[in-house]
């Protein structure tokens, strides 16, 4: 029994930003359980970004009030480009050096929205990341804007349009009985957690009737 939770996000969403905390607070809930973590990249485009930094603002505004956080994000990092490739394909890059956890996409977030950094220009972002990783700067640039890289990021991209969802986060978790649930826009850890533990249970029972009756008879 297992159940594999995947979290779609862009790397210069406020949201996921946002969200960061309750996904950290179910990779320690779960640790010694069998859940699998993972995240994907799911590009924002021009209609779900704002048009401009006072736009911006005022989202982090709200956003920054909603969640009862101490400091406004900054708006600086914005540099008007359509989709920010840069930070997303780094981050997914990273994953080939070793580095498939959360530590280069949260430095690439933090230096966003917390110093404005210009992450949207390739330079910044792997310096970032190189730093937050410890990875050669020029192979981790190379690996970053191979075809290949961006032909995955725009991969996992199309599967969260497949979704039929819109909002970054969204939260994919789907057990080894086919039991799926979609949690999108959503940062707050309880309702996930208690989706997980649900499915968790019906995995359980599904493997205790195996075991006492095996499969099911020919049809």
């Amino acid at each position: 029994m297992n159940v594999k939770i995947t979290y779609y996000l862009d790397v210069i969403s406020s949201w996921c930003y946002w969200a960061e905390p309750a996904w950290r607070e179910l990779k320690q809930k779960f640790a010694k359980s069998p859940v699998e973590f993972t995240w994907a990249i799911a590009l924002l485009d021009e209609s779900g970004m704002s048009k401009s930094r006072e736009q911006a603002d005022w989202f982090y505004r709200r956003s920054g009030t909603i969640m009862r956080s101490p400091f406004m994000l900054k708006s600086g990092w914005m540099t008007g480009l359509q989709e920010y490739l840069a930070p997303n394909c780094v981050a997914e890059a990273a994953k080939d050096f070793g580095v498939a956890d959360d530590r280069v996409r949260l430095a690439l977030m933090e230096a966003a929205m917390c110093a404005g950094k210009k992450v949207g220009t390739w330079d910044v972002s792997v310096a970032v990341a190189a730093w937050a990783a410890g990875l050669d700067a020029a192979a981790l640039l190379q690996a970053a804007q191979a075809p290949e890289i961006e032909k995955r990021v725009r991969a996992t991209t199309a599967e969260f349009h497949a979704l039929q969802v819109t909002q970054r986060p969204t939260f994919v978790l789907r057990s080894n009985i086919d039991d799926r649930a979609v949690f999108s826009g959503l940062v707050k850890a309880g309702p996930i957690a208690a989706a997980i533990d649900a499915m968790l249970e019906d995995a359980a029972a599904y493997a205790a009737h195996a075991a006492h009756f095996g499969g099911p008879p020919p049809g």
